[in-house]
């Protein structure tokens, strides 16, 4: 079956209802003795294949993609595990750098379902949605089979699903405060909680970090022996340039520096992201003062990138942008994206968000940045109503810079009208635009409203 055919969309949509049945992934229980179970009784499949483990607060997804496309683009067949998704959840599962079919989806969850209500009978509390989706991916990767996995962290590190895997490289993707709700408001206890991934004798690929975050995890490289490789000191960005359609990156990779590597993706966010994705690949192949990868695959590499809903252009006259950024540490890099790379005179923002996210944070960071907000409300039970929404915003920009469409489709019609508006009669404004923001459900429902498929 294709991924269009309607049976297994249906089929899909079964299987989806079925997980909807269990916790969510904004509920857990801190244990790994369910997803242990599972895979105890699969036989172990996530040991099948090296591992790349990736944690942090933001970046993790748009890196776990360059770590897929250098890996492939080297030779080696890739599963990747990200969470979450935009569209449709097969994007969670990706082998050859596509999302696996609907029906490859059915498949994989039919497979393991009977091991699943094994693991369920066992216990007090059932097995999650999240640990379930994980244990799909790790049987499906061995099936493949791949030869190399990337996994991103779903929640936090030391007691998420994917922790069951032991990598040989664990990447820590620059550390924040998000999901306090989960993880406490401590930035050093978040970051003690994103280092449980690192396993003794792995090499540890390490963003730069807040004084606060990188004690604990310096601490957990050596209480474990691992190596560590830190941006900055070991690999970074060189230098980099805005190009038409993203940027041109010089880059300091463990093995020697990179240049002329075009990266089709905005904002030095994503430049740093490119550096640790390389750095995460070089320590995979071992690659070090006397071994460089291949510079012409690098190049190629990074030049096939796609990152969906971030700062993704999806239409342009004037141009609409969709990013996922839902926490201030992510919209603060939206917003310097949007200053330094695009000069619209005229910028409006549709945001809609999660109610426990920090709302007021993500707005305050935007605001200097667009000129008016139309506010809305996606399709998440977790959306705030967009008239609370509203009080919070008066705030930050005042009553007269804000529209209210509890609609998302009319909050985007009404939010390019606005970026079209005319300064005089018969003269149009040019550098009109619009960014769709604030959530990773909002991004997803806005690339489909332009009829993006998913990726």
């Amino acid at each position: 079956m294709s991924d269009t055919d309607p049976g297994a969309l249906q089929e899909l949509r079964v299987v989806e209802a079925e997980l909807n049945e269990r916790w969510p992934e904004t509920k857990i229980e801190p244990s790994l003795d369910r997803i242990r179970a599972l895979t105890d009784l699969l036989a172990e499949p996530q040991r099948s294949y090296p591992v790349v483990h990736i944690a942090g607060t933001n970046g993790k997804s748009s890196t776990s993609r360059m770590i897929d496309a250098l890996l492939g683009r080297i030779g080696l067949r890739v599963g990747r595990y990200t969470s979450p998704h935009l569209q449709l959840a097969t994007e969670r599962i990706s082998i050859d750098g596509a999302p696996i079919s609907p029906a490859a989806y059915v498949e994989a969850y039919r497979d393991i379902a009977p091991y699943v209500s094994i693991v369920d009978s066992r216990g007090e509390i059932a097995m999650s949605k999240f640990e379930v989706l994980t244990g799909m991916a790790f049987a499906a990767f061995a099936d493949a089979p791949v030869e190399a996995a990337v996994l991103e962290v779903g929640l936090g590190g030391s007691w998420d699903a994917t922790n069951v895997a032991d990598a040989k490289i664990a990447v820590i993707c620059p550390v924040a405060l998000d999901h306090a709700e989960y993880l406490g408001s401590d930035l050093g206890g978040i970051a003690k909680e994103k280092a449980g991934i690192i396993k003794p004798g792995s090499v540890v690929v390490l963003a730069a970090q807040p004084a606060e975050a990188q004690q604990p995890i310096m601490d957990r490289i050596a209480e474990v022996d691992a190596t560590v490789a830190r941006e900055g000191h070991e690999f970074g960005v060189l230098s980099r340039t805005v190009a038409v359609g993203g940027q041109m990156l010089r880059l300091q990779g463990l093995g020697g520096v990179y240049d002329e590597v075009f990266l089709p993706l905005h904002g030095e966010h994503q430049a740093r992201n490119a550096s640790l994705a390389l750095a995460a690949v070089e320590a995979f192949f071992g690659a070090g003062a006397q071994h460089q990868l291949d510079v012409d695959a690098v190049r190629e590499a990074f030049a096939s990138v796609i990152t969906p809903g971030r700062l993704e252009r999806v239409r342009s006259a004037p141009s609409v942008l969709v990013d996922a950024a839902h926490n201030p540490h992510g919209a603060r890099a939206l917003a310097d994206a949007l200053s330094s790379e695009f000069s619209f005179r005229r910028l409006i923002a549709v945001i809609s968000v999660l109610g426990d996210k920090d709302v007021r944070g993500i707005l305050a960071e935007l605001e200097p940045v667009v000129e008016e907000v139309v506010l809305t409300r996606n399709s998440s039970p977790r959306a705030m109503d967009p008239d609370e929404l509203a009080g919070i915003a008066k705030d930050v920009f005042g009553p007269d810079r804000i529209v209210v469409e509890p609609r998302m489709d009319n909050a985007v019609e009404t939010a390019i009208q606005m970026a079209e508006e005319t300064s005089d009669p018969g003269e149009s404004v040019s550098g009109g635009g619009v960014v769709i923001t604030g959530s990773v459900v909002t991004a997803g429902e806005a690339r489909a409203l332009f009829g993006k498929e998913p990726a």
